[in-house]
């Protein structure tokens, strides 16, 4: 049964987004943040329409948006005693600005030191993504059910993030990649629930922050899928350090990826 609060903060998130995404679509300009990545009036407006419905729903959580300074997202994360809400208003804001209809709004729920509730949205298709801890993994209130097991490395499709590999392991992907073929799309957020809807195989990323994989992660963790950093850890930290990740939906697929990228075992 589809959770009642996960429907709550779904039909949330859906509304603000429809509401202030697809007018905005390919129409408005970007400015660069001092990291370099691209910041629209429409990453702003969907932040503080978040926070303030967020808050006005549940008073008591604190909130981390990408769009908030760090040390306003550090003093956040370090004072949520009944949890926090972790989101990023316009994921994919590059592909957003330009007319690449590959972009989404990402939420997560942290209490406990894991995420809770997740619901990454996608407008272009009408796609909400959703998922609660020990509960199951949804789309659009569907249960999501994608199976690849027994697909062979060799055969797979790979969402890969070159350019936050190290150079040593993106020129080994690139001159001797283990899947049939590879994509980039742009949206993290995105890219967790696609693998977890059985769209991909396989998935590489080398520097993701905590609002980008959030939600994501208890999707594909949702739907039995199994993911690790490239040192062998847990992606899934409360903490604002970027994190590398490589991912699966089928634990088997998961384990011969996991031995080509040469991740440690414990």
């Amino acid at each position: 049964m589809f959770p009642q609060t996960l429907k709550q903060l779904s039909d949330l998130v859906v509304g603000i987004a429809e509401r202030e995404l697809p007018p905005r679509f390919n129409r408005c300009r970007g400015e660069r943040k001092s990291d370099g990545s691209l910041v629209t009036e429409a990453d702003l407006v969907v932040q503080q329409q978040l926070a303030d419905a967020l808050h006005r729903a549940w008073p008591q959580t604190a909130l981390i948006g990408e769009e908030m300074n760090a040390q306003e997202q550090q003093q956040a994360l370090e004072h949520a005693g009944d949890g926090v809400w972790c989101i990023d208003p316009l994921d994919g804001t590059s592909n957003f600005a330009v007319g690449v209809p590959y972009y989404a709004v990402s939420v997560a729920l942290i209490r406990e030191h894991r995420p809770q509730l997740a619901v990454v949205y996608d407008p272009a298709r009408k796609e909400c993504f959703s998922a609660a801890l020990g509960q199951g993994a949804w789309l659009n209130a569907t249960p999501l059910n994608a199976d690849h097991a027994g697909t062979r490395l060799r055969d797979t499709m790979a969402l890969i993030d070159f350019k936050r590999l190290s150079a040593g392991l993106a020129e080994r992907l690139a001159a001797e990649p283990p899947y049939k073929s590879q994509r980039s799309f742009g949206a993290v957020a995105l890219d967790w629930c696609w693998v977890a809807a059985g769209r991909c195989h396989l998935y590489l990323h080398g520097k993701q922050k905590l609002w980008d994989y959030a939600a994501g992660w208890l999707i594909l963790h949702e739907c039995g899928g199994r993911a690790l950093t490239l040192a062998g850890e847990d992606v899934f930290v409360p903490s604002l350090e970027p994190r590398s990740a490589a991912a699966a939906l089928d634990p088997e697929l998961f384990e011969r990826w996991r031995e080509w990228l040469r991740i440690p075992r414990d």
